[in-house]
């Protein structure tokens, strides 16, 4: 058994709270890594809240990245010591797995959300019994995570780990959402609906992808500031204007992509609307189950398509090392979005998230031998 220190999800709504619990050594196609820093994302607060329902008391973090410490004797891809990023976990053996697409796997919800291992089995326990983990296949709020050798990227050691854990999911998620899902030739439009750090890493990946016009919405000021400094070419306040008809006026009629971040219906309802004939709207936003929309059917007649996009449609072996090197490179600024907090500080970097005092909150685990008390914060701009 491994020590471990996590922040526990003990009920529907309530605050993370910490506590010390034990871990299962690796079995022989897991991986132990001891984790340097996990993303808060969207995905853990609605999780812990209950819109999807993941079993309680719970380890959630799935945006975590740390180094090897150990490997089951059947893993070949990673050994210790070497720098990963954690990211989801697919089968690898359906349909869709097998011709690329592991976003889509058939088991992609029972092997993420469940709260077991494929066998029901669950790594953590504490005090009171068990405690369900393996969420993304990771469980990364927590010192040690035990991953699976299909779900661990290892990046280069030069690479600056402590930031790296986003790229798991959230990061990839809007960035792949252009650069594998939207595929927008140089010279297009595009207008990203939300631009926290799902949509800011969008509107980079826009930069990369060579679109000329590249549109920001979004309510906080500051995050608009900031989608300025990071490649947007207009900003869009939908309280000071009908975001429709601005899109429309700075495109020449429409945009030809559009991708909703939100999770509201309004907001993927106008992502729609704003298009020109043929665009495309990708759908990222993850709303409660049940949640619906009222499109107008004509509006998508006329050539209009709407994508729903899982992780990016990335392959994480493949795309998470592409934006390590475009990070290095000065392409991706995925600094510009992070605020740092310590794991202890779990509850007010949640508070940050969904307050959009912070752009993608990255909780710092220390390592033996530190006392893991709050130290200066790293931030660069206020998204308020």
């Amino acid at each position: 058994m491994v020590d471990v220190v996590a922040a526990v999800a003990t009920a529907k709504g309530e605050p993370f709270r910490i506590e010390q619990l034990q871990l299962d050594e690796p079995r022989e196609d897991e991986v132990l890594v001891r984790i340097v820093g996990t993303g808060v994302c969207h995905t853990d607060l609605i999780c812990r809240d209950q819109w999807y329902p993941v079993p309680l008391p719970a380890v959630l973090g799935h945006e975590g990245s740390g180094i090897v410490e150990r490997v089951g004797s059947r893993v070949r891809k990673v050994k210790p010591g070497d720098h990963v990023v954690l990211s989801f976990v697919a089968c690898g053996s359906c349909r869709a797995c097998i011709q690329g697409a592991p976003a889509y796997c058939a088991t992609l919800y029972d092997l993420n959300f469940s709260g077991f291992r494929p066998d029901g089995s669950t790594a953590l326990h504490g005090a009171g019994g068990p405690i369900h983990g393996h969420f993304f296949g990771q469980s990364s709020f927590a010192s040690h995570a035990l991953a699976f050798e299909r779900n661990v990227v290892k990046v280069p050691d030069d690479a600056p780990l402590e930031l790296l854990g986003p790229l798991g999911c959230g990061i990839q998620t809007g960035a792949g959402a252009v650069l594998n899902t939207l595929h927008p030739r140089a010279g297009t439009s595009i207008v990203v609906f939300g631009v926290g750090s799902v949509g800011m890493a969008a509107l980079m990946a826009a930069r990369v992808a060579g679109c000329t016009t590249i549109i920001g919405v979004d309510l906080k000021p500051g995050r608009l500031a900031l989608a300025r400094e990071l490649g947007a070419t207009h900003t869009i306040d939908p309280t000071t204007a009908d975001s429709v008809e601005a899109i429309r006026d700075i495109t020449g009629g429409g945009a030809d992509f559009s991708l909703e971040t939100t999770a509201s219906p309004t907001v993927f309802r106008q992502a729609v609307d704003c298009l020109a004939q043929r665009g495309v709207c990708g759908l990222i936003g993850a709303a409660a189950l049940g949640t619906e929309v009222s499109l107008d059917m004509n509006t998508v007649l006329f050539g209009r398509t709407v994508r729903g996009v899982i992780e990016g449609d990335s392959v994480p072996d493949i795309f998470i090392p592409q934006l390590v090197e475009l990070l290095r490179q000065g392409r991706f600024p995925l600094d510009r979005l992070v605020t740092e907090y310590q794991l202890s500080e779990i509850n007010e970097a949640a508070e940050a998230s969904l307050s959009g005092a912070a752009v993608k909150p990255v909780l710092r685990v220390p390592v033996a031998g530190e006392n893991g008390l709050a130290k200066p914060r790293a931030t660069a701009v206020s998204a308020s």
